[in-house]
């Protein structure tokens, strides 16, 4: 049997690989899928079908350029949706791949069409449960996409779907979801538990544990932040993405050549926020490699060439992690890295650094600088809040820049200092001079005077 886990970084997508008897499936592919290819020729498998679980929101479905190069057939849930490729999976339908057998599960919920895939070993007995964003290890899918007039509703057909048609299936069936820890797909609460079964999440699941229908409601029908860009995967993904036919393979630009472009596109800096901040070329755009899939879709806008400066001019990653959510337009990369836009005397632009001791130590002397905490409300519910810093979660940046003064040094805060940079470098690109990051964040922060402050805990409610 072929089975792999593929997992895309910074948006914690997993996709799957199943395979017996010389062919395969693929379950819910990302945009780049030669590793699917790659992965079961290798091994002697034929890519024969290709499964969605739903219409995604966080990146660009592979399904399109999966079946045009491998031949297979493409099945895509949630019928209501005009989608220009591929046929609808009904409730049911089965699929044979060698001795084994997927059937499709009507799951509705985090949208109305959701469809999971029960995979039967050779017995015919469930054995895993491939969930998309219906069942997460610790958490629920969230239920406000289809607006939030319809969440109760939503909600209700999501405690339908768990309660009476995912848990029969037996605790000891593998869940595999579409999403691990840090998507923005669920309730807020994915465990970084890798792996788990149906019957750890009856356990361990928090939103289990509200297994009466009101209160799994109650509980579940919340409003959650949305993403910018969601609407346009949204519309994509039922065209069917253009294909890639592999990787863009952007230009390397002199310094003269990239400064002439700046000013029509979008500076995206992948350095490391300790790289960034002594220099950088004026309203660059900071966010860390490993933090681009996460936050492009937030930030870049999409009808602008993006321009990319890295330390390694090494783009490969940053490039996948851009296509993912449809990033292609990439206009160029600074050749030689900001070094060589040094050596041929171009303008620069620098931000403060600042260790979480030094600034605690200032505080502890009585000294009140201006704190802009970006970490998230969850973040300051569990980790605690700084007394007195202004709190803007670094998503909301952008609309809350005009509570933001221009005439103090403003000390950017999060856990540890690559959201701090994002946010120094956004409101550098809106005209503010004196900032700072603060390097280490909340994870090393020391202060006596101003110590982190916790809300008191409710007791969760546990079913009893």
């Amino acid at each position: 049997m072929l089975f792999e886990r593929i997992e895309s970084p910074g948006l914690a997508h997993y996709s799957y690989l199943v395979g017996d008897g010389r062919e395969a499936v693929v379950i819910d592919p990302r945009r780049d899928c030669d590793i699917y290819i790659d992965t079961a020729t290798r091994q002697g498998y034929r890519i024969t079908a290709v499964l969605e679980t739903h219409r995604n929101e966080d990146y660009l479905i592979g399904s399109r350029e999966l079946g045009e190069r491998t031949g297979a057939e493409i099945w895509h849930a949630d019928s209501q949706w005009d989608y220009r490729y591929g046929s609808p999976a009904r409730d049911g339908q089965s699929w044979e791949v060698g001795g084994l057998r997927l059937e499709a599960l009507h799951s509705p919920g985090h949208t109305p069409g959701h469809m999971s895939y029960v995979l039967h070993d050779p017995s015919g007995t469930p054995w895993m449960l491939f969930s998309g964003d219906a069942l997460f290890s610790g958490d629920t899918g969230r239920v406000d996409l289809m607006g939030e007039g319809r969440m109760e509703e939503m909600a209700g057909l999501l405690w339908e779907t768990i309660f009476h048609r995912f848990l029969p299936l037996g605790d000891g069936v593998i869940l595999c979801p579409a999403h691990g820890a840090g998507s923005v797909c669920g309730g807020g609460s994915i465990s970084p538990r890798s792996w788990t079964t149906l019957g750890l999440e009856r356990r361990l699941n928090p939103a289990l544990s509200y297994f009466e229908r009101s209160l799994f409601i109650e509980k579940t029908a919340r409003a959650h932040e949305r993403p910018p860009y969601f609407e346009r995967m949204e519309e994509l993904n039922v065209q069917g993405p253009a294909p890639l036919h592999g990787l863009p393979s952007p230009p390397p630009l002199s310094p003269g050549e990239f400064g002439d472009r700046a000013g029509e596109g979008t500076v995206l800096d992948t350095r490391s926020e300790t790289s960034f901040a002594p220099a950088h070329i004026p309203k660059a755009l900071s966010i860390g490699r490993d933090a681009v899939a996460k936050y492009s879709g937030w930030f870049l806008p999409y009808h602008l060439p993006i321009l990319l400066v890295d330390e390694e001019n090494d783009h490969e990653e940053t490039i996948r992690s851009l296509v993912r959510t449809g990033f292609d337009n990439i206009g160029g990369f600074l050749s030689g890295g900001m070094l060589s836009w040094l050596r041929a005397g171009y303008v620069v632009r620098s931000s403060g650094l600042i260790s979480s001791e030094e600034l605690c130590h200032r505080l502890d002397q009585g000294e009140q600088p201006f704190i802009l905490d970006v970490r998230t409300e969850r973040e300051l519910d569990t980790v605690g809040r700084v007394p007195e810093a202004k709190n803007v979660p670094i998503t909301q940046l952008p609309l809350h820049l005009h509570e933001i003064p221009c005439d103090r040094e403003i000390n950017v805060l999060c856990s540890s200092g690559v959201r701090s940079t994002i946010g120094a470098s956004i409101l550098q690109q809106f005209g503010w001079e004196n900032v700072t990051v603060i390097l280490g964040g909340t994870d090393a922060w020391s202060s006596t005077a101003c110590p982190l402050e916790k809300p008191r805990e409710e007791p969760e409610y546990t079913g009893a």
